[in-house]
């Protein structure tokens, strides 16, 4: 490897590592012809990190409805919105049939998982940014969600 590539690669690294931390993913991977390279760290959550691929779910038994859907306010966004990290498939619970992290009026501490995105078959816990009580639930469970898309909102 030249020196040129040397200096390619620590620049590309320092980029990929900038990238994981503004989406909040935990690695990437990049691969081209014979140059492959992967980036990764440890998250640090009060819940630990769990990697599995969805069960297959049996016959769904009546689930409670789901917290409606509101608009977010054309002069902004809600002081405790917490918006999604990254693109994803978004997931109340920690497996099909489980209860889910959190409902509307629970209690949440700073740190506490309330939901996992599903990004590139890694589940990445959602921490509550801020502590307060949930006051809505702006995703139903297995949507797909966008950067930057509001997921709940605490107070």
């Amino acid at each position: 490897m030249s020196k040129d590539n040397k200096k390619f690669d620590t620049d590309l690294i320092r980029d990929l590592a900038v990238l994981l931390d503004e989406t909040n993913l935990s690695e990437i991977e990049l691969e081209q012809s014979d140059f492959r390279i992967r980036v990764a760290r440890q998250l640090h959550f009060d819940a630990p990190v769990t990697v599995a691929a969805p069960a297959a779910a049996p016959a769904p038994a009546p689930a409670a409805p789901a917290a409606p859907v509101a608009p977010v306010a054309a002069s902004g966004p809600h002081p405790g919105t917490l918006a999604s990290p990254m693109v994803g498939t978004a997931y109340l619970s920690p497996e099909p049939g489980a209860r889910a992290y959190v409902q509307v009026g629970d209690k949440v501490a700073e740190g506490q998982t309330v939901l996992i995105i599903e990004a590139m078959k890694t589940m990445n816990h959602i921490p509550a940014t801020k502590a307060g009580t949930v006051k809505e639930i702006l995703v139903s469970d297995a949507q797909p969600v966008e950067f930057g898309e509001p997921l709940i909102i605490v107070e």
